[in-house]
Parts: structure tokens; C-alpha cells; sequence
């Protein structure tokens, strides 16, 4: 009885028709059949032949593809700097209705990773880049997934050496979730959902749009397959919080350098927060980002004996080993192809760059899309199944969906002036 109520499995093909059918059914919209939301939402729900193409093998072509639709959702990020008309486009499903669908796809979620059933696009992931960093790729992957040798066998002098070997190998080593693991992706996802709330209801002024935003990312089938994978929330939990935080500077600053800690490419952002902070907040933005990188090197000291030591997690703080690409997988497996990375690192260097000075008059929209653009484009260099690790950027460009017009949420007047309350402050004293 129990198997027959409480066990299911999450087959991605089958939530993919599911998930496509309640997106197109809930956010559709079908009296302004070509707009802008409607181009988002079929070019979201694309990314998932290419992810189940990799998921069955065919690694080519699924490779290719997720790398297609982010070279469109590139150019679309792009875009969203110039459109200045942004109407609020509310879900098919009212606020009370779409509140219930998001927390039961919280709880159904949730439950899929407390019970640890792997998809096998999660498999190749962990087949992938963690079979070849083993331990030492950044200290989130050493908690992501436990790193658990087999246990030493007795020698038995009667048995042939060949077969002792062979008993070894039967116990390779391999990646056991604890539930300790489990808690952390469970309450990361929980935060990041939260996070996609708060910016809806805070910054957005409208709790539905937060809501929504909140939901289209959970129906999204690349979530349904990753959620419990610590090392693609965690660094968009801290981004997305950032953004929620921008007009505090220097908690925004720590966030974006814990990120950082976690994995390389927010310093990429780095133009774009600063720029941003310009006129107002910039010593604050810096203060926090010290912060956190004493923090960070605080916490290297304490784990060097345990997960890496403190050169080997300084050198994956500097990103060497992410533009050399040794021992790529993926779509760079094959070594010939990495030579074709070095002028993709150079135009996503120039981009990056080029954020500090355009837009010029940055808001929290440029915030948001632009923050999801460089995000995105680390995939297209990044060695290590590279365009799988869509959760670093997609909470944002779920945001970007359906964020209003922002233009007046500029640093100048939605960053407190320290200077101007000390003042007022002992003026009414």
C-alpha cells in the first residue's frame, strides 16, 4: 500500500511534457500571442530536448543545442536593456491559485530530494565533471556530494593478486549523499524561492509577479532534475539574495563575494556591481566584498586539511584551471575543440568589461538581465559540462521574464546616503 501511494519517479521526459503543459497553460499569454513574455517562455521550455539529449547519451547534439538557445537567450538579455515598455502581464491563474501551485511544487520538489532519486541527467553530471575533480574542484563540491573511499579489505595471502585487484575495483570509489546534504538542498532552494519572492513583492511591487517568478522556476524541467544539487543553487541563492539586497551595498558586496568563493565567474560581475554602486555605495559595495573574502579565507584555513589545501583553493579562487581547461569534459572533451575556447574567453572578457561603461544610466533592471547575461556566458568556456550549469543563471533570467519597468531604481536614490542621515540625525538631536 505504501509503495502504491507514496512511491513515484520523476521521469524527465514525462515532467517535461507536464511542466511544458501547466507553463504555456498558466503564464501564456494568449490575447498577445507574440510578445515578449510568450518568446521567453518557449524559448525556456527549448532548453529541455538538448538537456534530455545529453541525459540519454547523445551528447553531441544535446550539446549543441543547450549551447543554441543560450546564444538566443543571449541576444535576448542583450535586447533588454532597450525595451522601455514593460507592461504587467499577471499569470492566467489568480494569486491564491498560483500560491497553492507553488507551495505543493515546493513540497513535490523537496520530497524528490529527500528521497535521493537521481535523474540521469544528474548522473552524467556527477559521471562528468565531478569524476574528474574529484575532492579538490572548490570546497562547495567536497559538500555536495561526500567524497567516500571503499574500505580497505583484508589481504588474503591464499587469493591471487589479480583477484584482490578485481575485489578493489568492484568498490570503486564513488558519491554518497548524506542527509545532512539533503538538508542543505533542501533549505538552499527553499531560500532561493523565497529570494525570487521577496524581489517580486519588494522591488517589483507586485507579490503575484513574485509568486509567479517563484513557480515558473520550480515547473521548469531543469529544476525538477537538479534540485538537489548544492553546487548549482548555492551560488544562485547568493546572486539572487545580492540582487534582492542592492540597496543595502554592503551586504550586497558580501553575498556577491561569497558567490565568488563558491564558484569563480561572479568576479566577472564585478564591472557591473561597481559601476552600478558609482555615484553612490561604492566604498560600502568594496567594504563587503572584503569581508567576505576574509571569510572565505578564514574558512580555506579551516577545511585545508580536509577538503584541499590553501594553495589549491587560492588557485581555483583565480580561475587558472578554468581557462586552461585540463581534463575538460563535455562539449570540450574532445581536445581539439579547446583551442576554440581562447577568443570565446576573450569576447565574454570584453563583454564583462564593457558592462562598466553600458548601459550608462544603470538601474535594477540592468542588474538583473545583465547579471544573467554574464552568468550565461560563462557556459559557453566553462570546461566542465559546460551549459548543464543553468541554475547559476536562471533564477535570474526567470526575473528578467518578469520584471517591470525599473528604470528609477538607481543607486543614487535607492542607496541610503550615510553622510546626509548622520546629518539630519544630529540636526533634529
Amino acid at each position: 500500500m505504501q509503495d502504491i501511494l507514496f512511491d513515484y519517479e520523476m521521469l524527465p521526459t514525462t515532467w517535461f511534457y507536464v511542466s511544458s503543459l501547466l507553463i504555456i497553460g498558466i503564464f501564456f499569454k494568449f490575447q498577445r500571442f507574440f510578445c515578449i513574455r510568450n518568446l521567453d517562455l518557449v524559448g525556456l521550455l527549448t532548453f529541455s530536448p538538448g538537456l534530455l539529449l545529453v541525459a540519454n547519451g547523445k551528447t553531441a547534439w544535446g550539446y549543441a543545442w543547450v549551447f543554441f538557445i543560450g546564444a538566443l537567450f543571449l541576444i535576448r538579455l542583450l535586447v533588454d536593456q532597450i525595451l522601455v515598455r514593460r507592461p504587467l502581464l499577471e499569470p492566467n491563474l489568480n494569486a491564491s491559485g498560483l500560491t497553492f501551485t507553488g507551495i505543493a511544487l515546493v513540497v513535490f520538489l523537496m520530497t524528490n530530494v529527500v528521497t535521493n532519486k537521481e535523474t540521469p541527467l544528474t548522473e552524467e553530471v556527477m559521471s562528468g565533471s565531478l569524476a574528474v575533480h574529484g575532492e579538490g574542484w572548490e570546497s562547495i563540491y567536497a559538500f555536495s556530494n561526500q567524497y567516500v573511499k571503499p574500505a580497505e579489505t583484508v589481504p588474503d595471502e591464499s587469493a591471487p593478486t589479480a583477484a584482490q585487484e578485481q575485489a578493489k575495483d568492484a568498490k570503486a570509489e564513488r558519491y554518497i549523499p548524506t542527509p545532512l546534504i539533503r538538508t542543505a538542498a533542501v533549505l538552499a532552494n527553499l531560500a532561493l524561492v523565497l529570494g525570487i519572492v521577496f524581489i517580486g513583492y519588494r522591488h517589483f511591487g507586485n507579490f503575484q509577479t513574485g509568486v509567479a517568478a517563484g513557480s515558473l522556476y520550480l515547473l521548469l524541467p531543469y529544476t525538477s532534475q537538479m534540485t538537489g544539487r548544492v553546487d548549482y543553487v548555492v551560488p544562485a541563492l547568493l546572486l539572487v539574495w545580492a540582487v534582492a539586497a542592492y540597496r543595502r551595498p554592503i551586504l550586497a558586496g558580501l553575498l556577491i563575494g561569497l558567490a565568488t568563493g563558491c564558484i569563480f565567474y561572479p568576479l566577472f560581475l564585478l564591472p557591473l556591481w561597481i559601476s552600478f554602486y558609482w555615484r553612490r555605495g561604492i566604498a560600502r559595495f568594496l567594504i563587503g566584498l572584503g569581508i567576505a573574502f576574509v571569510l572565505l579565507m578564514i574558512f580555506w584555513l579551516a577545511t585545508a586539511a580536509q577538503v584541499q589545501s590553501l594553495g589549491d583553493q587560492l588557485l581555483d579562487f583565480s580561475g587558472i584551471r578554468y581557462f586552461y581547461g585540463k581534463d575538460a569534459d563535455g562539449f570540450w572533451a574532445e581536445h581539439g575543440r579547446l583551442p576554440y575556447r581562447i577568443p570565446i574567453i576573450a569576447a565574454f572578457s570584453a563583454v564583462c568589461g564593457s558592462l562598466a561603461l553600458w548601459p550608462a544610466q544603470k538601474h535594477l533592471g540592468t542588474l538583473i538581465s545583465c547579471s544573467a547575461l554574464v552568468m550565461l556566458g560563462t557556459q559557453f568556456w566553462h570546461p566542465y559540462q559546460g551549459g548543464l550549469y543553468m541554475g547559476w543563471y536562471l533564477p535570474l533570467l526567470v526575473l528578467t521574464v518578469f520584471r517591470p519597468n525599473l528604470e528609477d531604481r538607481v543607486a543614487l536614490t535607492a542607496v541610503p546616503d550615510l553622510w546626509q542621515s548622520r546629518r539630519r540625525a544630529e540636526n533634529s538631536g
